[in-house]
Formats: structure tokens, sequence, C-alpha cells
């Protein structure tokens, strides 16, 4: 999920423009960075030799090529003269356990293709391999065995391509293999094939894997590495016999083979797969254990490292896959067509996690259910995305991706949200099968929905659907894997589903599967298969063809907002873009083709259509009665924000106060958010989102608290809103309202906290509400936290409730004295306590009360016999952000700032200079800054750095204007 952020924060014009100038200086100096990087990576050292020769070599070999460098971009597309429609494919890593490096491997790849058009070159992706020989045989037709003589072997590492230039021409009609030798890196860096160490049952070991998308499937071994160049595989691996290798199909044979020094191997070969993407091909070479069941005839095993095996932590997994597989088959009425499916739980692997067709990977701590996870949210991530990796093996995320990505494949990666988008909304329904307790439906709006809104709305942004020539350049793939592509895709998802009705949403879906089974397809594909079911039914009636209206939504970048005028009923849309912005104008024409769920007086309306800027619907006029009100966008089943005039948010702030419950909790989440963006983004003023908080001493929601404090008490502001007039106010009006749900919890807490086990959002919010609680100064609050600390100091042994572990540490050592202080120093030191327990402590420390112990704190972290040299910066980061620590931290940084430099570099001094600028509110304290900088940094980054200082200058300035508007607001109705 993309990281929460903006909230609290009010950028004017003159902030902006100092911010765009800011951004100029910085992005010359990335520029720098870029290239220097670049001519690092050109530079890189050769390949060490292999170690044995490998045991097949292609026919008529050309000589060597040179190995180029990866490239960081997308790559040359191929011509299509050469369709590949077979790959007999060996890899043999040369690697032994307790092996030191450098590591390589070596291979043989042939190509069965159909030459499609007459050509005297054959082009294929390669990228950081050295090609050891290459030839081009005429296949079984019609002339089976003539060689085409190879002229040259030509690698360009710009475009990531080998070219095979001819002496004879392959001809239209005809099959040809291409037969390569090749050899490259077994790097550590978890892109490609890769090798990454790790300790199981106390000892050091190490495993291959491979991460292929989206292109690095050329880096393990030549190929035709585009998603819509599909073909079938049969892959054979050479390892260490004490390993097991495992790929995307079973292994039908296990022999042995020795080197050329008589050393032996095992030769695993693998049966012949589907036809499938080369991102999709998948290689793990592992000492692992595993565990399965079979489901449907489909053998499920789940691989670990033997100690969690044994202690039972992936059964979890393993319980929840066979029924969320289930489900989706029968959901989309189309079966898994693979005999197995393996799932391997890497100790270390970038991408999280990866559908790759019957042998996917994920992050460890994606798989694993330890028993002191009880009350954590892991229970749900975990059920999340295993059903997303399984919809694109049969249609979960990753299940979801069988469907969306491996059983259909978007043509080119423009699409991709095809795979990942679909697949990120199918993940709930699947996870909320397994996990019906979890609220999915809730927790999808919160972590979907919601955080994709609060980004989506800047002009710089892309379009879910980027144009295929845009991509074909050098756009960088990788940026395609963002909050776009699976939250915006999976909220046009919902959305689309919810205008089409489920029924016909699921039987359009399965017709487009069925369709274009182990092809690709574009979005217009997945269109026109739901305007052919659309136009066989009279149920649903839509105001344009199903390509009009969702072209509307992935074609152009960002979103509406909507504006409802009750006494007329008209609304209006437009972009929805930060008016406080004056690069903002109003040139940006777009529109939507929108459709409005709504409600009027709590009973449910038939769906209507915006379909032009502004259009007038009678139905939504009101009556004078203060109890005739309309709800747009109920349950947020629509991609847009919803600006009300005051007669309607006064009637339902007044609808709040008497009944909440007469509003969903989903769409009173929505009112909410969405009034607080609009106050942001210079729609509303803040007293017209903050009309609507006076009911909550009535809302009984984690998920609906937490979105008003992460508005109203942001944590990037916490010490700096005790530093006004606003605090003391707020502090009164925030408390009467939270009490009574704080109580609740408080009593769970204390009596019964086994009762939140299944309470999803206590896990993921309860630690924001008691954290504010107790920065808000509630006695019971801070009691709490002292009988829980005081009761973990007596016994050791005792495990704080996790749900509040952090607040109950910070605060335990706030209201207590050295004492306390020390005794997390203790526990910090305690050879049982894990990193996240030592997180915590970290934290916990920085919240001392008492100055003598925060300076104290930041000397221990300059030794490196009590610290790591990584945590000296963290301590120096949490000191800074307290509101009696901020000073302190920064005198030490000037003090130490030689040693500190040479250590850290003046990335630190960047990072508090970021946490300092929220206590700038004068000239004066810019200069007082500004002379340690002049004395620390170069001209250039002093020129940037009196930037930033005067953009948080004025950013300061507004938001204490902003804050005197809310605190006389809060003045008038602090008592009501």
């Amino acid at each position: 999920m993309a990281p929460r952020g903006g909230r609290g924060l009010y950028v004017g014009r003159r902030a902006a423009a100092l911010l765009a100038a800011l951004l100029l200086a910085l992005l010359a100096a990335l520029l720098t960075l870029a290239a220097l990087y670049g001519r690092c990576r050109q530079e890189a050292p050769p390949l060490p030799p292999p170690s044995s020769s490998s045991s097949s070599s292609p026919a008529g070999p050309a000589a060597p090529s040179t190995v180029p460098a990866p490239g960081a971009g997308s790559g040359r597309r191929l011509p299509r003269h050469l369709l590949p429609l077979h790959y007999d494919l060996e890899l043999w890593p040369r690697v032994r356990p307790g092996q030191a490096g450098p590591f390589a491997f070596s291979g043989q790849v042939n190509i069965t293709v159909r030459c499609r058009q007459d050509t005297d070159e054959a082009v294929l992706h390669s990228s950081g391999l050295r090609i050891l020989g290459a030839a081009a045989v005429r296949g079984l037709s019609p002339e089976p065995g003539a060689a085409v003589e190879v002229a040259r072997l030509r690698q360009e590492a710009a475009g990531e391509v080998a070219v095979m230039e001819l002496r004879g021409w392959l001809r239209a009609g005809r099959r040809y293999v291409l037969q390569l030798g090749f050899q490259g890196r077994l790097e550590e860096d978890l892109d490609g094939l890769f090798l990454t160490r790790y300790t199981d049952q106390g000892r050091s070991s190490m495993l291959i894997a491979s991460q292929l998308e989206p292109t690095y499937a050329r880096r393990v071994y030549p190929c035709f590495d585009e998603p819509a160049m599909k073909a079938t595989f049969n892959i054979r691996i050479v390892h260490d016999p004490s390993y097991v290798a495992l790929s995307n199909m079973p292994a039908i044979e296990v022999s042995e083979m020795k080197d050329e020094n008589g050393s032996l191997w095992t030769v695993t070969t693998f049966n012949t797969s589907l036809k499938m993407s080369t991102y999709l091909t998948a290689f793990v070479i592992c000492d692992f254990d595993y565990v399965t069941r079979t489901e449907r005839g489909n053998e499920i095993r789940i691989w670990a490292r033997k100690e969690a095996v044994k202690n039972g932590y992936v059964d979890y997994a393993l319980n929840i896959t066979g029924p969320i597989f289930s489900f989706l088959e029968d959901l989309l009425n189309i079966s898994y067509p693979l005999p197995k499916t393996d799932m391997v739980a890497l100790p270390d692997f970038g991408a999280g996690a990866m559908e790759n067709w019957g042998l996917m990977t994920f992050q460890e701590s994606s798989l694993m259910y330890l028993p002191s996870d009880k009350f954590t949210s892991r229970k749900a991530m975990i059920a999340i995305i295993v059903s997303h990796e399984l919809g694109h093996q049969a249609c979960g995320k990753k299940l979801c991706t069988f469907w969306f990505g491996n059983l259909v494949t978007m043509n080119w990666w423009n699409d991709l949200w095809l795979n990942e988008g679909l697949a990120s909304y199918f993940e709930y329904l699947g996870a909320a099968f397994v996990e019906p307790k979890l609220s999915l439906d809730k927790i999808f709006y919160d972590h979907v929905v919601q955080p994709v809104l609060r980004e989506d709305n800047e002009i710089g942004l892309r379009s879910l659907s980027e144009n295929e020539d845009k991509i074909k350049g050098s756009f960088s793939l990788m940026s395609l894997f963002d909050s776009i592509t699976y939250n915006k895709g999976a909220s046009i998802t919902w959305m689309l589903s919810g205008f089409l009705t489920e029924k016909f949403f699921i039987r359009a879906l399965t017709s487009y599967l069925k369709e274009f089974s182990f092809s690709n397809a574009n979005q217009d594909d997945l269109w026109t298969r739901i305007q052919m079911v659309i136009d066989a039914q009279n149920e649903v009636e839509l105001p344009a063809s199903v390509k009009q209206i969702m072209d509307s939504w992935t074609c152009q970048n960002g979103f509406p907002v909507l504006t409802l005028n009750l006494t007329t009923g008209t609304i209006s849309q437009e972009q929805f873009l930060n008016k406080k912005d004056e690069n903002n104008t109003d040139s940006y024409n777009n529109t939507w083709i929108i459709p409005i769920s709504w409600m009027r007086n709590g009973s449910s309306q038939p769906l209507m259509w915006l379909d032009k800027s502004s259009k007038v619907f009678p139905e939504m006029q009101v009556s004078e009665s203060e109890y005739d009100w309309i709800l747009l966008n109920v349950n947020l089943s629509g991609y847009y924000r919803v600006n009300y005039d005051q007669l309607n948010l006064k009637r339902l702030a007044r609808l709040l106060e008497n009944d909440p419950k007469a509003i969903p909790a989903v769409s009173r989440f929505q009112l909410i958010d969405d009034l607080f963006a609009l106050t942001q983004f210079g729609y509303i003023q803040i007293e017209t989102a903050l009309e609507l908080t006076k009911y909550l001493a009535r809302e009984d929601e984690l998920f609906i608290w937490n979105v008003v404090l992460l508005n109203l008490v942001p944590e990037n502001l916490e010490s700096t809103l005790k530093n006004y007039e606003v605090y003391p106010l707020l502090k009164k009006y925030l408390l009467k309202r939270m009490l009574p749900i704080y109580h609740y919890y408080a009593g769970l807490i204390r009596q019964n906290v086994d009762a939140l086990e299944d309470d999803y959002f206590a896990q993921v919010y309860l630690e924001k509400l008691f954290a504010t609680a107790c920065w808000l100064g509630l006695q019971d609050c801070l009691k709490l936290s002292s009988e829980l600390y005081a009761k973990w100091m007596d016994q050791p042994e005792y495990k704080i409730p996790f749900l509040i572990r952090r607040t109950v540490c910070c605060y335990g050592v706030a209201v207590g004295s050295d004492k306390e202080w020390n005794f997390a120093w203790e526990m910090y030191n305690h050879t049982d306590s894990t990193k996240e327990d030592k997180d915590i402590l970290l934290f916990a420390m920085s919240c001392a009360k008492e100055s003598w112990l925060l300076y104290r704190y930041l000397q221990y972290g300059l030794s490196d016999s009590l610290f790591s040299s990584n945590c000296t910066s963290i301590i120096i980061l949490y000191v800074v952000t307290k509101d009696i620590g901020h000073r302190i931290a920064w005198e030490f940084v000037t003090e130490n700032w030689p040693l500190l430099s040479e250590r850290y570099g003046n990335e630190l001094l960047h990072d508090v200079l970021k946490v300092m600028g929220r206590f700038i509110n004068t000239d004066v304290q810019i200069q007082e800054l500004q002379v340690f900088y002049n004395a620390t940094l170069e001209e250039d980054e002093r020129v940037a750095t009196t930037l930033l200082l005067e953009f948080t200058k004025f950013e300061n300035m507004e938001r204490r204007e902003l804050l005197i508007r809310v605190a006389n607001w809060l003045q008038k109705n602090v008592d009501d």
C-alpha cells in the first residue's frame, strides 16, 4: 500500500513557488548523481570465468560477445519477424553450500521460433549476460537440420538486446531453433536470478531464487522478453545435490551428472509448461522443508525455512490457500490448469510477492503467522496477499494473477492494471471468503480507495492506462508498479462492478478469460466482452458504451469532484486539483461519465449518471424541511469526491449528531475524508469540515476515528501543535468526544484483551487512538500506560498488549523517572528482544521528559559499543521530533557534527532540518540555522537549503494562520 501522506499540510502560492525552485535545484543534483551512477554501472568488473563448461553447447558457435551492463529502462521493443513458440532452457548456478563468492551461473537455451517475415537477423533480449556462442538451425518443417550461419553476434547495452547477424535468410512460414550458450553473474540484488543468505536452525545457509517481472528474464537467459510473446517451456536445472530445485511445473526426472572435474551435480527436469510470458518463468534452489495439502487435485506446497515449518508458522497460509483457490474457481467458472502450486517464503525478497505460474514467491513475512501475531493485523495481511497472488494464478491478487496476468496477460506494460488492478480488487473477495470477520469491505475503502484518492490529484501523475508509445521509450517500467496501477485499478474495478452489478460483471470477466486464455489482451478487449454481456440483457442500462464510460476513467489522469446544489438539483463536475496552487488553472476540462449512487433521507435511490460537465436532476431538489437530505456516492462506490452546498452539509451535520447510524459507516468515513481534502485543496473553509466533527462522541468505528485524527492531529505535527494556543482548546474538544470509544477499548485492554483478536481495526488503529489520548493528557490513558509498564518492570516475562505497546512504552517512560528509562535500556539490550521490540524501545527512550535523560540517550547513540552505527541517526530523529527534544537534538548535532558527518554525511543533516523546520516561524530562526549550514555545506547545497528554509517558513506562517482559525472555531464550539 502506498503510504499515507499530506494530511494537515496546507501549501499556498508563495510556498509552492519556493518549493518549485527547490525542486529544480534538487533535480539538477539528482541528474548529476544519475550520471555518476550510470558510469559506475558501466564500469562493473567482468564476469568471473565459469567453474566448468556447460553440459551442452550450441551448434556453429559465433565468437563470445562482450557483456553489456544491464539497462535501467524498459529496453528496446523487438521486431515481430520472429515469434517464439517453445524454449528448451537449462540453468546451472555454480553454487555449493558454504562456498564463498563471487558466484556465476551458466546455461543453454534453444528457442523454437516461427518466422513471420523474411529476415537476415534474429533480435532477442539479453542484458548483463555473456553469450558464449550462437547458432540458428532450421526446424522440423520443411527441411530439418539445415543451419543458417551466424556471421556476428552483437549485443546492444542500451536496447538490452542481442542481435544474431546471419549470412543467410530466415524465411517466412518456416520454423527455426535459435541456440545460445550464456553465462551471468549471480548477485545478491534480489532481481533476475539472485542469491540470498539466511539463518535456519542456528546455521548460515543460502538459496537461489528469481524475480523476473517486468524485464529481468533477459538477465537470466536470452529470450523474447515481452508479455505478448508467450511460449511453452521445458526447463532443466543443474544444482548441488543437497538442494531441491523448483520451477513452474512439476519435476518429472531427477538424475545425476559429473562436471569435467568429476564433481557430482543433480539435474532436475521439469514437465513442459503451459504457454506463458517470460516474466512468469521462475526458479528456486533451496534447502527448505514444506507442508502440503491437495485441493481439487491441485497439490499445494508451502516451502519455508525448516525451523518455520517445524514451528507451524506457514500452517495458516496453507489452510487458506485451498479454499481461496476453490472460491475463485467457482466465482469465475474457470479451473486452475496446473497440477501443482508451490509457494515459497523467501527470507529476503524485494518484490513482496510474485505470481509466477505454479511457483509463487513471497517475502517471508507475507506467509508466516506466528503465535505472537495474535493481536496484529498479520492474519488479514496474509489472507489478502495470498488471495492476490492466487488471483494471478487463478484469481486472488496473486491468485487473481493466474486468471488476470497468467492466463490472460496484457499486450504491453501500459495495461499492467489489467493484471494488478483486477487482482487487487479480487484479493479482497478471496480474503473476505476465508476471513469473514475481518470487515474486508471497510478495509478495502480504508486501505485502497482512500489512500489513492489522496495521491491521484496532481497534474503530473499518469493515467491508469498509459499510451503504449510512451512506455516504448525511456519510460521506466518499474514506475508502473505503483498505487495508480494497484489501488486506482482496484477502485475503478470496484466502481465498474457496482454499476454493472456483480452478476453481469463476473459473467463478462468469465467470457473475457475464456476468450483470451493463454493469450494477450488490452483493456479494449475487456470492454468489448463486457459490452457483449450488457447488450444481451435488459436489466442494466448505461448512458454510453462501456468503452466510452471506462476510457474516461482509465485514459485521463486524476478524478472528478462533484458539486451538488440542493436548491436547484444541479450537479457539476471538475477535475479535483489543488486550488491553492497557481499552476493549476481552469484550462483542464477533463470530464468523466460518472455513476452516482445516492440516498435521500436514508432510502437508496436509483442510480443516476452525470455524462457532461453539469446537469440538473429534479429528483435531487429538496424541500425546506431540515430533515430532507441527500447523500451521494453511497459507500464510496464511485472513484470521486463530493462537495455539498452549505444547506446539505448543515442537514448532514445535524443528522450525524442525532442519528449517526442513519448514514452507513463507509459513507461517514468518506464524508469526513472528503471534507478535509476539500479544505486542504482550497474548495471549502476549515470551519466547514470541523462542523462535521461535533457528532464524534457517538462514533464507535475506529477506522473513522483514525481518519479524523490523521487530519486533526497528524503525527508529524504533534510537537508543533503544542506550541500554539490551539492545543488546550483541541484537548478539551477532542477528549470530550473521544472518551466513549476510549473507555470501551481501555476496558477491554484491562479485562478481556482476547476479545480484540478478530478486531482488525483495533489491531491497526487502536495505537493511534491511545497515543492521541495520552498526548492530549487524558489521565486514565497515562495511568493505564504507567500501570502496564510497571507490571512489565515487575514481571519481565509479561507481554504488554501489542495493540498499544508502542504507546505504553513511550508514556511509561514519559511519566516515570530514570528508573523507567533504565529499564527500557536494559530490555533493549536483552538478548531475547526481537527487532520489533528494539524498534519500540528505541522510540520509547526518546519520550523521556527530563532533558538530561535525552542528552544521555543521544550520547549513548554515539557509542559503537552500545549501538550499531545505523541506530545513531534513528535516535537523533526520534528525539528531535519531541516537543522538548528538538532543541536538545539540534544542539547535539551541531556539537558533534564532525563525527556525525563522517558517519552519515549530509543526509542526516537534511533529515534533521525537515523536522526542525516545523518550528521555524521567524527570520531570526532561519538565520540561526543558516549560520550552521553555511559552515558545513558546499555552496550548491547551501542554495537548496536556503530555499527549503524559506519554503518552510512560509509554510509555517500559513499553518499558523490556519491554526488561528481552528482555535477561533474551537473557542466558539468547545463547550457544545
